[in-house]
């Protein structure tokens, strides 16, 4: 089992080097669709190409490591998971618990650290780490068991976006441990479903991270975890790795 990282930023930091791209098979999709996912992940994070290949179906998203084919998603699903989705869906809950479908591509992505920048530079880098924070989320909801640690930067986040309030309020009403983390800027009442953990420094401000792990076997955990490294810029990493996710998970819990 790995040690505990020393900080979040070393966590991401050794994630896996790999040479990852995202290709697009035989397009017929508008021109647009294609912008939108080179605009997500293509100029910081992984190579976006096209590609025509008579054996393969229209629409098809392959990652890969090097010339091997990974993992495949149609492109359709990328299209209502990220491209076509903003994170007011989140923040106000259109995108709920249960609604979150995470596609093999981008669950591909796993172990490869990302910088990626918000409004009003980017309308769309952060949103993959949006979708796996709430797909985290969903896990440890789906599970119904196991510890859920999530940063917030502000606390008062867990009163403004609606949607937040009322993931954690869901999550409240299961079995799951749920422990939430970030400036105090604002206190939920004695009656709210989970432990809090404050400060005003360090990566109480500057981490944003959703980590799930499970005892059971058959639970899938999983980590994300973002590091600010300037005004509204963020370096990330995700993992489904179980060692790994308990590391950070035992990180949190001892320095935070």
């Amino acid at each position: 089992m790995p040690d505990a990282p020393d900080s979040l930023a070393a966590f991401i930091e050794s994630g896996e080097m790999r040479d990852l791209s995202l290709a697009v098979v035989n397009r017929t999709r508008p021109q647009p669709i294609q912008s939108m996912l080179e605009e997500t992940f293509g100029e910081r994070s992984v190579e976006i190409e096209e590609l025509d290949d008579d054996d393969a179906g229209e629409n098809t998203v392959l990652l890969l490591d090097g010339e091997e084919v990974i993992a495949t998603s149609p492109l359709k699903e990328l299209e209502d998971e990220i491209l076509m989705v903003n994170s007011d869906l989140y923040i106000t809950g259109t995108k709920a618990l249960g609604d979150v479908s995470l596609p093999d591509v981008i669950a591909g992505l796993e172990e490869t650290p990302f910088r990626v920048r918000g409004y009003p530079v980017s309308n769309s880098e952060k949103l993959p780490l949006i979708m796996i924070s709430r797909y985290i989320e969903q896990l440890a909801w789906q599970h119904d068991t196991g510890r859920l640690r999530s940063s917030f930067q502000r606390l008062s986040r867990l009163d403004d976006e609606r949607g937040t309030r009322q993931v954690y309020r869901s999550l409240g009403e299961t079995a799951v441990d749920v422990h939430v983390y970030g400036v105090p800027d604002w206190l939920p009442s004695e009656t709210f479903p989970g432990v809090i953990h404050a400060g005003y420094h360090g990566e109480f401000r500057s981490s944003w991270f959703v980590v799930f792990h499970a005892e059971r076997t058959d639970a899938r955990t999983a980590a994300l975890v973002a590091e600010r490294v300037g005004e509204n810029e963020w370096e990330a990493l995700w993992t489904f790795d179980d060692d790994r996710v308990r590391a950070v998970n035992r990180y949190i819990e001892r320095a935070l």
